[in-house]
Formats: structure tokens, sequence, C-alpha cells
């Protein structure tokens, strides 16, 4: 899976951090210690870290995933990454 995408609402920068969906790689997700939920009206799980963007982007880089774009959505920010 070459490309993730990571957001986080603009009010919560120092997180929680949204790292992949309910289909995203399990290894990975535990790599960075994300839990998978389900929020309060949603039909569809996502994985979470605590960690503040910075940090989950640090550990991605790391992993040799790197920022193709950034963009506000509403009060969202958005990455999308990608790995050789």
């Amino acid at each position: 899976m070459p490309y993730l995408l990571i957001s986080t609402q603009i009010r919560l920068e120092a997180g929680p951090t949204m790292v992949g969906d309910e289909n995203s790689d399990p290894h990975l997700m535990s790599i960075l210690g994300a839990t998978k939920r389900t929020m309060l009206g949603n039909n569809f799980c996502e994985y979470y870290v605590n960690d503040a963007p910075r940090v989950v982007l640090d550990k991605l880089e790391s992993l040799g995933y790197r920022v193709v774009s950034m963009t506000g959505v509403g009060q969202t920010l958005v990455w999308c990454l990608h790995r050789e």
C-alpha cells in the first residue's frame, strides 16, 4: 500500500491524528501505535494515534514515506504520503 492519508482537526493540532481506514495495513498501524475505533454515527472504522501530526510524519519518513501534498479541508488538515 504505497499511499497513505493522515489527518487531524485544526483545533486538535497536538493530536490525536487519524492515520488510516479500516482497510489499512495492520502491520504499519501497529508500528505507528494506532488503535482502530468507530466514531459515534459512523459505519466505518478508522485508525488513530494520540501523537501530533508532526510526530506521525517523522515516524512515517523513517519508514520511507514522503509527503506528496498537504491541504486544509474545512476544519481538517490532510497529508497525502507515498512510499516507493
